[in-house]
């Protein structure tokens, strides 16, 4: 996902509101043509100085500087400039200098903290397996660790975190008792701080159909 670092300011604030992403790329032009990178913890800083006058943002000054990596970079090797450069963020370009995807420090550490789960069978953190072959899961932990562990294959292209999934899906943020039931699972919203999901209960479901059900009682 990347935004046009030619919209109005208030227009980029609520697509970057709206998206389940920390981190975007801004283009100019084309959406080959990436400029500049927009943290949402920095648009966060920004919009309390402003005091939420979104119009008057000057984004291009908030978004840092994109920093490219050629694709035969290694692993090992973004991992050490990574750490070197203390940077959690990088464009990928191929020899022509064109975009061909990110890169994130947590990519690279879910990859090997991924290998090393696999090998030895480490149980994650946050996710507790029920009778009946559910489980309950804390919102917080990352889609790919919970598709690792218990062998499922839920989508995490629009989500880093489950909790972010199920927003993605209901297309609001669920209330405590509410129930959805897509991609073959049934999600029970078990717990909710504020804006936060903070628990849920997913259960594998077996020629239902897709489609939101109704609330707990």
């Amino acid at each position: 996902e990347s935004l046009n670092i030619e919209e109005p300011a208030d227009v980029l604030v609520r697509q970057a509101v709206d998206s389940v992403y920390t981190r975007l790329p801004l283009w100019r032009d084309e959406p080959e043509n990436i400029v500049a990178v927009l943290h949402a913890k920095d648009l966060v800083r920004a919009m309390q100085r402003s005091e939420g006058k979104t119009e008057s943002l000057d984004i291009g000054s908030i978004a840092k500087k994109p920093w490219f990596v050629p694709d035969t970079t290694t692993v090992q090797d973004q991992l050490n400039n990574f750490l070197r450069e203390k940077q959690h963020f990088a464009l990928v370009v191929d020899e022509y200098g064109e975009v061909q995807g990110l890169v994130t420090l947590e990519d690279i550490l879910e990859e090997i903290v991924g290998e090393i789960t696999d090998e030895h069978d480490v149980a994650v953190t946050g996710v507790k397996p029920l009778a009946g072959g559910g489980v309950s899961v804390d919102g917080t932990v990352p889609i790919r660790d919970l598709n690792r562990a218990m062998d499922w294959e839920l989508p995490d292209e629009e989500a880093t975190t489950i909790a972010g999934l199920v927003i993605h899906e209901a297309r609001q943020i669920p209330e405590k008792g509410q129930v959805f039931n897509f991609h073959g699972f049934r999600f029970a919203v078990e717990g909710r701080e504020r804006n936060r999901i903070t628990k849920l209960r997913i259960t594998p479901q077996e020629r239902k159909p897709k489609g939101d059900a109704a609330p707990d009682a």
